[in-house]
C-alpha cells in the first residue's frame, strides 16, 4: 500500500516538474501568452530572457524525468528517494518564501507551493514506511 502511495507522489512530483516541457517546445509568443494567463505583465523579446525561458524549463523537465526514473524503479534507487522528496520540500520552501515577500497573487503561487509540500511530503511519509530489505521484486513491479 505504502509503495503504490510513494509511485503515486514520485508520479505527480514527475507531472509537476515535467509540465516545464512546454517551456522548451512552445515559440516565445506561445510562451509569454501562457505566461501572462498566470499573471505576469507582458513580456517584451529578449534573447536572453528567451535562452534563460528554455535553460530553465529543460532543467525542470530533466528534474521530472528522475522523478519519473524513481517512479518507475522505487527499489532501485530507494536510496535516492528521500533525497527528492526533500527537494521537494526545499523548493517548497523557496516559493513560499519568495510568494510572500513578492506579494504573489494566489494563482499559480498557493499551488505551486502546495503541489511542493504535499508530494515532498507525501514521498518521505511513504518512504519511511516501507521495509524495503522484506519488498520482493514483484511487489515493486
Amino acid at each position: 500500500m505504502h509503495l503504490k502511495l510513494l509511485r503515486l507522489f514520485l508520479g505527480f512530483s514527475a507531472v509537476a516538474w515535467g509540465a516545464s516541457i512546454f517551456g522548451v517546445i512552445l515559440s516565445w509568443s506561445t510562451a509569454t501568452e501562457a505566461l501572462e494567463g498566470l499573471g505576469a505583465r507582458p513580456i517584451a523579446y529578449d534573447r536572453m530572457l528567451d535562452y534563460w525561458l528554455r535553460m530553465a524549463a529543460g532543467a525542470f523537465t530533466l528534474v521530472g524525468l528522475l522523478y519519473l526514473l524513481l517512479m518507475l524503479q522505487p527499489r532501485k534507487h530507494q536510496n535516492m528517494i528521500p533525497w527528492f522528496g526533500g527537494m521537494m520540500l526545499a523548493e517548497g520552501l523557496v516559493l513560499l518564501v519568495h510568494g510572500l515577500r513578492l506579494g504573489l497573487p494566489p494563482l499559480p503561487f498557493y499551488a505551486d507551493t502546495a503541489a511542493c509540500f504535499v508530494g515532498g511530503a507525501g514521498i518521505w511519509w511513504c518512504w519511511s514506511r516501507i521495509d524495503w530489505s522484506n519488498l520482493s521484486e514483484s511487489a515493486v513491479q
